[in-house]
């Protein structure tokens, strides 16, 4: 074929692989298991299809779906489902923020610019601290840039994780400390209380930080007050991880009550629940910390003729600075959804933030208090806002199923959050918002009774 345009020749490649030191392009690979790895093309798959083969065929799959806006839902466990007014995706969509997307020459997009001043001035008063960047991939990411952080401003390695942080941020903070060589303390949460008192016992010299969710996986919240005092007494950081944004209309802030460093999930507002993805990741700190902080902070500031205009200030990303001197490998900002963010919290400002958290918490009570009352089902909480965790006479999970055959979407179990650990099986969490009907509610009352009966 003589349009084929192949830019390395084999002798090209060889040299490349030598300069590295691999033998093969297959030693690029080594990192994933070899499970992992497929052999060829993926088995059962034609190797080519018409466009139109291809659409019914996926057409066909979606169809097996049980889409969220269709049934009673009732999921959460880190993404939640909130009413998302019509005006955030069609401003989103203007010309004006699709084109200016990326700020690579920041100081010409204004537009863009601001926005994210706008978005870090609402995530630092919604969390309680003092700055915040222009936003993170997602929650997972930026609870793992924190500890990194922490790690930079108190030169030590060992960062302690509460048994309520979400067990897929765990897993992430895991696989990114196999490369930084920091020691994690973590534990499984029980459905007997918090761990504060171990938190607080396992601080010590060598501890860069201690991280707490909240409210935490199962639900549940605490003052934070006394663990912030305990960790500045021993020079260690606080970070709060908050997967819910809306608690903060009705919870105190984590900056408030001493966390040094504030992250999260902003999916809550603005975002959508679309199959995991993609999300935006919130992160605060104190202003002393700020040059240690990752991603990029927009300021702002007055141009030569004495104008308003808004620069990048800090933008300490391996894109813009020598990569052994970058503070973190984020190379962007999650824009879209930043925007997103922004313009329905500024839709709701700070009145329609505090109605919005109540009524997802009288929700919620409402429903906490009607399934508790099943023979058989328990609260495990003393506290929550809109998301609370029941135990179950029966192992959750297949609870799950067949209250999905029933076009009830129930719930997260704590057998598929932590599938060994036999005291969490019977556990249910359950999110409630402000989408869920009275309808909705009535369905998954009645569905739960039948499936225990």
């Amino acid at each position: 074929d003589p349009m084929r345009y192949l830019p390395l020749t084999p002798d090209d490649r060889a040299e490349m692989l030598g300069v590295i030191g691999a033998g093969s392009i297959d030693d690029l690979f080594v990192d994933v298991p070899e499970a992992a790895r497929l052999p060829g093309p993926v088995p059962g798959l034609p190797l080519r299809q018409t466009e139109m083969a291809v659409e019914r065929h996926f057409a066909n799959l979606a169809r097996k779906n049980k889409a969220a806006s269709d049934h009673p839902f009732f999921l959460g466990a880190g993404a939640y489902k909130h009413h998302v007014p019509a005006s955030v995706d069609h401003l989103i969509q203007r010309g004006e923020f699709l084109t200016a997307y990326t700020p690579y020459q920041p100081e010409i997009a204004q537009g863009t610019l601001q926005v994210l001043f706008e978005f870090q001035s609402q995530v630092a008063r919604l969390f309680g601290c003092d700055v915040a960047n222009a936003s993170m991939y997602d929650g997972s990411t930026a609870c793992w840039e924190a500890i990194g952080m922490a790690g930079r401003v108190t030169r030590r390695s060992k960062a302690v994780l509460s048994s309520g942080l979400h067990p897929h941020y765990v897993s992430v903070a895991k696989t990114m400390a196999r490369f930084t060589g920091d020691t994690l303390d973590t534990a499984m949460p029980s459905l007997d209380g918090t761990d504060m008192d171990r938190l607080i016992g396992a601080i010590d010299g060598e501890t860069s930080c201690v991280v707490v969710q909240y409210p935490d996986v199962l639900g549940r919240i605490e003052d934070l007050s006394p663990l912030a005092a305990a960790c500045q007494a021993a020079g260690a950081l606080l970070i709060a991880v908050v997967t819910e944004p809306v608690a903060l209309g009705a919870i105190k802030a984590p900056g408030e009550m001493g966390a040094d460093i504030v992250v999260g999930e902003g999916q809550s507002l603005g975002v959508g629940l679309q199959f995991g993805g993609p999300y935006v990741g919130l992160f605060a700190t104190r202003d002393k910390y700020v040059r240690q902080m990752p991603g990029r902070l927009c300021g702002e500031t007055v141009d030569a003729s004495g104008k308003r205009g808004y620069v990048l200030t800090l933008s300490t990303r391996e894109q813009h600075i020598r990569r052994e001197k970058a503070t973190s490998n984020i190379c962007t900002n999650s824009g879209l959804c930043a925007l997103a963010f922004s313009i329905h919290m500024t839709l709701l400002g700070e009145r329609g933030l505090r109605d919005l958290a109540a009524l997802n918490h009288a929700r919620a009570v409402q429903v906490a208090e009607r399934l508790a009352a099943i023979p058989g089902v328990s609260l495990v909480n003393d506290s929550f806002f809109n998301e609370f965790t029941l135990t179950l006479p029966k192992p959750a999970r297949g609870v799950v199923h067949e209250l999905a055959a029933k076009g009830v979407l129930g719930g997260v179990s704590l057998g598929r959050l932590y599938p060994g650990e036999a005291s969490l099986q019977h556990g249910l969490v359950i999110a409630v918002t402000e989408v869920a009907s009275d309808g909705d509610i009535d369905a998954l009352e009645q569905a739960l009774k039948e499936v225990l009966a």
